[in-house]
């Protein structure tokens, strides 16, 4: 991670404060908070985008698909007046807590010597690093993650809890002695956030499971009761904390310009101008033939093409 020439970083934002994580190490970035997008007059929203491009160059929004819509369209909004290609929207499908770990990883990576393109589709790499779920006190009104019609009637018992991870495969257990959901298969940090549900299972149960190298625990992001479907649960994800190893997957993956706007990517859609490669005759496409199939000396395993393309 050269230091190579001074350089303003790209921004990293989110859209509530609570959103934005305390910093992992000393090299974390602080998030750039857009509160009340949606709520606020136009033209000030309009001057703070464009207060952040023109101080750091590139900017990126890590926005949860739980916020009201009328959030994401003043956002789109914006960038279409601002008629720029240096903001990308990013909406990964992680739930909150999930969104907030993602984000924080970025502006870990924001102080290294990364184009904003390659930053801005490392997001979607990291991702798929992610194990995000909850301990809910009910699966009434879960949407996000496939619930059985025997699950929709346990949620009724009182005392029923269940063990739930949404990202990157879905998972529903009721929870009980046998109770288990599986893990990543590489070492990681844990984050919780308790809501109105006790966290013994998820500290004292599924972190030992998971063989989690550390512990860490944090505020409820405020969507993560509508994303959940109840107030009654505690959130966690799974992540990997370290700023050297996060690097070394992203740099690891070979990089392409963007056949659209030209702007360094890895992987095979611009965040920025959100162009996807054209499809060649043999049927490959443009960003397929950017990409290696390196081993990751990070965790000790292969990860495949679909973690860039998902």
């Amino acid at each position: 991670m050269g230091d190579g020439e001074p350089r303003v970083p790209t921004a990293i934002a989110v859209t509530s404060a609570d959103m934005a994580l305390p910093p992992q190490d000393e090299r974390t970035l602080p998030a750039a908070v857009l509160q009340d997008v949606d709520r606020r007059p136009l033209e000030q929203v309009l001057a703070e985008l464009q207060t952040l491009v023109d101080q750091h160059g590139h900017l990126i929004v890590v926005c949860s698909r739980a916020v009201p819509a009328s959030v994401e369209r003043r956002l789109h909004t914006v960038r279409a007046l601002l008629e720029t290609d240096r903001i990308a929207l990013f909406r990964p499908p992680l739930p909150p807590l999930g969104i907030a770990v993602l984000a924080r990883q970025l502006r870990q990576l924001a102080s290294c010597d990364l184009s904003p393109g390659v930053l801005a589709s490392a997001g979607r790499l990291l991702t798929h690093y992610l194990h995000a779920g909850a301990l809910l006190g009910s699966v009434a009104r879960l949407d996000h993650v496939p619930v059985t019609l025997k699950a929709h009637a346990r949620s009724w018992v009182p005392g029923s809890q269940f063990g739930v991870v949404a990202h990157p495969a879905p998972q529903l257990v009721k929870i009980g002695s046998e109770a288990a959901l599986h893990g990543p298969e590489f070492g990681t940090w844990l984050l919780v956030a308790k809501g109105q549900l006790p966290s013994d299972w998820v500290t004292g149960t599924l972190a030992p499971s998971w063989r989690v190298q550390g512990l860490r625990e944090a505020a409820l992001p405020a969507e993560s009761a509508h994303w959940w479907g109840t107030g009654r649960l505690t959130e966690f994800c799974a992540y990997l904390p370290d700023l050297s190893v996060l690097y070394q997957l992203v740099t690891s993956v070979r990089q392409s310009a963007c056949h659209w706007c030209g702007i360094d990517v890895i992987g095979d859609r611009c965040v920025f101008c959100s162009a996807t490669p054209p499809a060649y005759e043999d049927g490959s496409r443009g960003g397929d033939r950017a990409l290696g199939h390196r081993r990751d000396p990070a965790l000790g395993h292969r990860r495949e093409r679909r973690a860039l393309t998902g």
